[in-house]
């Protein structure tokens, strides 16, 4: 990545942490982001830009000496600045107070601009939780259902990247990346087991076993996959690795097919129904934790919530529910 618009000591942190830390690119594009965002606010606090818009505001003439003049005070007013004037909820400031409080730190420790981080007692807000959305198994079938009209080898290839997503639970960065040499198979106490290996978050590699629907979904899209020289397991039409973009794009136009637009669902939804169907169907919190590559197990536990609310619908769904004796 490049960062051309950026003060010099930003474009150094961003290397820093991009390089010597190995953060996944995506991170390390949501702290420009955020970070290139609080500069902006701070040089239009200071009355130092014209009458630009907010987010033209240029950021590479922003210097050292207006950034060592930041306070707990600045940063508490630009988390207020975002949050009213531009809809930023509890999760969207948490991620910035984050970005922050990592670049305040940088900029402490290693390039000594101040004694004690202003950012040090920077609390996160706190993200209201809401539980995961996911699709029912009847709306499930119906999208595999709508998916399996096979007329030429991306139907297939579709159809397999959906398999992935409702099997497995896979992030979509980390199908985007797989390559054609991360599909494995060995055999483990006579047992033939299949499995790929993706890079999860944080670039940290973990394997994601594959169960007879997926090697099925597999083993009909390689059969019809195109020859190319990209490495990449799912290819565009140019014979390249296919992006993000287009796998959201392709999800949508599938859910609009099967009659589930309009109702919230995403890429990142069939990863929770992944996760939902399979803590309903009996597995351990903590062995979904690993399937997902949660780093924390209080990640996951917010699927255990919704068996919960499922039990108390059940009981608001008896047909007694709404009969009262009045005395």
């Amino acid at each position: 990545m490049k960062f051309n618009d950026c003060p010099p000591y930003l474009q150094e942190y961003l290397n820093y942490i991009s390089t010597i830390k190995m953060r996944a690119e995506l991170t390390v594009k949501n702290y420009y982001t955020d970070i290139k965002l609080f500069l902006r606010f701070i040089k239009k606090e200071n009355g130092l830009c014209g009458n630009e818009e907010f987010d033209e505001i240029i950021i590479s003439d922003v210097s050292e000496e207006l950034v060592k003049k930041t306070t707990l005070n600045d940063l508490l007013s630009f988390l207020a600045y975002v949050s009213s004037e531009r809809d930023n909820h509890g999760k969207a400031r948490a991620r910035k107070a984050v970005a922050l409080r990592q670049f305040f730190k940088y900029l402490t420790i290693k390039k000594l601009w101040f004694e004690v981080s202003p950012a040090q007692n920077l609390e996160l807000p706190s993200p209201k939780n809401a539980l995961p959305k996911h699709l029912t198994i009847e709306q499930a079938t119906e999208l595999l259902k709508t998916c399996s009209d096979f007329k030429g080898w991306e139907d297939y290839r579709d159809f397999c990247m959906i398999t992935f997503f409702l099997n497995c639970g896979m992030r979509l960065s980390e199908l985007v990346g797989i390559n054609c040499t991360d599909y494995m198979s060995t055999t483990v106490n006579g047992q033939n087991v299949t499995y790929i290996k993706v890079l999860g978050k944080g670039s940290k590699e973990r394997i994601v076993y594959l169960n007879p629907a997926c090697i099925s979904a597999y083993n009909n899209y390689i059969a019809v996959r195109p020859e190319t020289r990209d490495r990449a397991l799912f290819i565009s039409r140019r014979g390249t690795r296919i992006s993000n973009r287009r796998v959201e794009q392709i999800i949508e136009e599938k859910l609009k097919l099967s009659g589930l637009s309009g109702m919230g669902f995403s890429v990142h939804k069939l990863r929770h129904t992944a996760a939902t169907l399979m803590y309903q169907n009996g597995v351990d919190v903590r062995v979904l934790k690993e399937v997902l590559g949660h780093e924390n197990l209080d990640t996951t536990q917010i699927y255990t919530h919704v068996a919960n609310e499922q039990i108390r619908n059940a009981i608001d769904m008896n047909p007694l529910a709404d009969i009262k004796i009045k005395k």
